[in-house]
């Protein structure tokens, strides 16, 4: 240490401070809050009276949190201003360790169902616990900068409700209509990134795949899982000529799912275009669809084309993106 000369030590916080109102006094302090939790641990009474909810029951919420982080990076990865979505679920001491293992579960093959592969994703349950939690478990992703947390599961015990009616002198806790019991529920936690998710999704689906190397030919492909490709389908007249009734099969699609509409540039540079923002399925209305009332469908992953029925591709689609 005596080689280096370092600063002075200062305090530093990791939530923003800012003030409420029109004078910047200690009275008008406020932070941004850095977690979702709390909102939903002192309204849970409220929640749970109106929904007249017996235990277990889940609040789940989606919102924005905010941190000062020192070292902000990797993309959307860490960054100051995030958005998480989380369970929380209030239980029984004694059922919590059945709760929180569920969940851990729970969160890994929700990845996998969103297209995440197995071999991709792994649990890293913590040795070191936060003061509050009995247990707590990361489920990670290897990133292209190697491993890093998309979900995190907390046994939180009861301290959070607990603390709350310490100091608002309000009564946390809940009364058990079999039991006629009174006591402060355990809180099992499952938080998810959604901008890690989103990026951990990128990550995985993104390619530049070489269709032909003699002739430098290649393609941008984003292979989303079809369940969560923005379009689920394109409709793509092969000429202009054929618009009005190609239009007519994207509106009746629409009325179930998301469809493109492309009807401008050769159709291999539309099937580009369509590749490039993770359209599973392109669906090519031709000359001949006047005669025969079917059309081409191309897959997305493997460029391989099947020629089906107008009148089955709405049941054809369907059957491919369900989640």
């Amino acid at each position: 240490c005596g080689k280096h000369n370092f600063t002075d030590i200062r305090e530093f916080n990791l939530m923003f401070q800012t003030f409420r109102g029109v004078t910047n006094d200690s009275k008008s302090v406020i932070y941004l809050r850095p977690e979702n939790a709390q909102g939903e641990y002192v309204n849970y009474v409220n929640v749970q009276r109106t929904m007249r909810a017996k235990l277990p029951f889940s609040i789940g919420q989606i919102g924005k949190a905010f941190r000062n982080e020192i070292t902000p990076g990797n993309f959307t990865f860490r960054t100051i201003e995030f958005e998480q979505m989380e369970f929380q679920t209030f239980c029984k001491e004694g059922t919590d360790t059945e709760l929180y293992d569920y969940f851990k579960e729970y969160g890994k093959k929700y990845f996998e169902d969103l297209g995440i592969p197995a071999d991709h994703l792994r649990f890293h349950d913590h040795e070191k616990l936060a003061h509050y939690a009995k247990a707590a478990c990361d489920i990670e992703f290897l990133f292209p900068f190697g491993w890093g947390e998309i979900n995190g599961t907390h046994n939180r015990t009861d301290f959070d409700l607990t603390r709350h009616q310490e100091y608002s002198g309000q009564k946390m806790e809940y009364l058990d209509p079999v039991t006629n019991e009174r006591y402060i529920p355990y809180i099992i936690e499952s938080t998810y990134g959604l901008d890690r998710t989103v990026l951990a999704l990128l990550c995985e689906a993104y390619d530049e795949e070489v269709i032909d190397a003699e002739k430098n030919d290649t393609r941008v492909v984003l292979h989303l899982s079809p369940a969560i490709a923005p379009y689920k389908a394109a409709v793509l007249p092969l000429s202009k000529k054929l618009s009005d009734k190609a239009w007519e099969i994207c509106d009746n699609l629409s009325k179930s799912f998301m469809c493109d509409f492309d009807e401008t540039g050769s159709i291999g540079k539309r099937y580009r275009r369509e590749d490039e923002i993770g359209t599973p399925y392109c669906i090519t209305y031709d000359f001949e669809s006047e005669e025969d009332g079917c059309v081409t469908i191309r897959d997305r992953d493997t460029m391989e084309q099947v020629r089906i029925p107008i009148t089955e591709l709405e049941a054809f689609i369907k059957e491919k993106i369900n989640f």
